[in-house]
């Protein structure tokens, strides 16, 4: 799907909203209430990337949960089912609107952290408690209901965690045909998860229980200065397949750090990517995560339309 060309990813679709609906960051659905409460806002950036250049669009589903739904909105399961399919057929219009007809929807899977509203996304508090059958049977429903909903493929992102990340390949077996990225956030040691594990040994564990349902691996809402050397670890680790065979993901986000209560903190550590380096190392799509902007993402496009990967 990737390994013969680069395709540009949006960038941070919650943290867009958040400058436009400023109780998106205080709310514990995070963007996915608008999925509820205001669907056109969620249509207008999905356009605004469209506009930016962007080839995939990541769906409104990060933070979705049927648990989440009928818990904070008050809606029957059912209700909640459709919202997930929704956030699809949101990315879907937007790209058909603007006669981006072969623009690939990418239906994301964020980590059981991110639906607990306390931040463990970024650390994995939750892993330790957890069977890899509790995360496989939470993570379910919404798996089901964006494949459904004729995602081109999953995003499985920003997981702190690889026990996770084979929970969800393990449970991707169920879905004959379905392909996926596996993305993690990672430390600022350049070589772990957010949790803990060993980068490229979590990586190659990944490529070893479900290569058939792979389509991408790398790494997402990170610091945008360790993605070289975390490309390079996996280029070095006998157990990741090159690039040529799986493509590399990368979409950080702009340096800031989250902390819960507080929100973003600190400044962007890169003022300018160093996107083509990461395509000689292996990313063939590249894009953005929390705080990168349609801004941000049309100067990705520039820099990526001027280079030719067959010289690389």
């Amino acid at each position: 799907m990737f390994s013969n060309q680069v395709k540009v990813c949006d960038g941070g679709l919650g943290s867009t909203l958040a400058l436009d609906v400023e109780s998106v960051n205080s709310d514990p659905l995070w963007s996915a209430r608008l999925l509820h409460s205001n669907p056109a806002a969620i249509l207008k950036v999905h356009r605004d990337f469209v506009a930016a250049g962007s080839d995939i669009l990541v769906s409104a589903s990060y933070q979705a949960s049927v648990k989440g739904f009928v818990e904070q909105l008050e809606v029957t399961v059912e209700e909640a089912l459709g919202l997930i399919q929704k956030s699809v057929l949101l990315a879907r219009t937007a790209a058909q609107d603007a006669g981006k007809n072969d623009t690939l929807v990418a239906g994301s899977v964020g980590p059981y952290g991110a639906c607990q509203n306390d931040g463990s996304e970024y650390t994995g508090a939750h892993v330790s408690t957890m069977m890899e059958e509790q995360l496989m049977n939470w993570h379910r429903p919404r798996i089901q209901q964006l494949v459904q909903a004729g995602a081109s493929f999953l995003a499985i992102e920003t997981l702190p965690a690889v026990k996770e990340a084979l929970a969800v390949l393990r449970l991707l077996k169920e879905f004959p045909g379905t392909k996926a990225w596996i993305s993690f956030s990672c430390k600022q040691d350049s070589s772990h998860t957010n949790a803990g594990d060993d980068f490229p040994n979590a990586i190659a564990q990944c490529c070893t229980a479900n290569p058939e349902s792979l389509v991408g691996v790398g790494v997402n809402c990170s610091c945008p200065g360790t993605v070289s050397s975390l490309l390079d670890s996996l280029n070095k680790h006998s157990g990741v397949p090159p690039p040529t065979v799986m493509p590399r993901v990368v979409y950080p986000n702009s340096g800031e750090i989250w902390v819960a209560g507080q929100g973003w903190t600190a400044a962007p550590t890169l003022q300018q990517w160093p996107v083509k380096q990461w395509i000689q190392l292996g990313a063939r799509v590249v894009g953005g995560c929390c705080r990168v902007g349609p801004d941000d993402i049309r100067g990705i496009v520039e820099t990526v339309d001027k280079i030719d990967i067959t010289t690389l």
